[in-house]
């Protein structure tokens, strides 16, 4: 049972790797205690003991550490079975985990990580140049995947493991561009190219399980920070 599992997330509400485990444990409603890791300073020497890569989540049960923010979520959805994922020997199993697998990389390279460019460009034609290749990745291999959203992944009505592991990225992006952090044109092209994949972000940006410990402004405000940072030290 859940409950005789003890559970440990060392993690930073900031951070949309260690949201991952947040939306899985909410989802799962499993009991667990956290350890808040302050990414703003040099990881300690007790947070190192847990994980020598310092970084966030990590996930310890029954003192055994997990980490890396992918491995935790597949983890914990293979510990405690549920509608997030099929298990791989039952019917369509294999296949839909291999859908889920797809569509989770092709969000994370096509989209996710096309946008982090955004931190770093140096001109407003940079800018839309990276937009451009995010909205052409995701209309050409993330927006097909989603023509039978339900509103989530694979017709469902409930969250999958394919939204534990792309929500937080979708929900910062939906942020971002509302409120100009991200150039507008995003949003505006996408809602003129990617109707299935603007009918899931809504529901997925709405849900609480991906809501729970997400604070937009506080999120915004801070990557407005870390952007001028960066663009300052270039």
């Amino acid at each position: 049972m859940a409950s005789q599992d003890k559970l440990i997330l060392y993690t930073n509400h900031r951070c949309p790797w260690a949201h991952r485990a947040h939306i899985a444990l909410e989802e799962l409603k499993i009991p667990f205690s956290e350890v808040i890791i302050d990414l703003d300073v040099p990881r300690t020497a007790e947070y190192l003991a847990v994980n020598p890569r310092g970084l966030v989540p990590a996930l310890s049960i029954n003192g055994e550490v997990i980490i890396e923010s992918g491995i935790v979520a597949q983890f914990l959805a293979d510990k405690y079975p549920s509608h997030l994922v099929p298990a791989s020997d039952a019917p369509g199993g294999a296949l839909q985990r291999a859908r889920i697998a797809l569509f989770v990389d092709a969000y994370q390279s096509k989209v996710t990580t096309p946008l982090f460019g955004l931190y770093r460009s140096k001109s407003v034609e940079e800018e839309e140049e990276i937009v451009q290749k995010a909205v052409a990745g995701l209309v050409k291999e993330v927006e097909p995947l989603l023509a039978d959203a339900a509103p989530f992944f694979g017709g469902s009505d409930k969250l999958t493991l394919a939204e534990v592991l792309t929500a937080s990225f979708a929900i910062r992006t939906k942020s971002l561009t509302e409120a100009g952090v991200y150039p507008k044109s995003l949003w505006t092209a996408l809602e003129a190219q990617a109707p299935n994949y603007i009918k899931w972000v809504h529901a997925v940006s709405a849900h609480p399980s991906v809501t729970s410990i997400y604070d937009e402004e506080a999120i915004v405000e801070g990557t407005k920070a870390r952007i001028a940072k960066l663009k300052a030290a270039a």
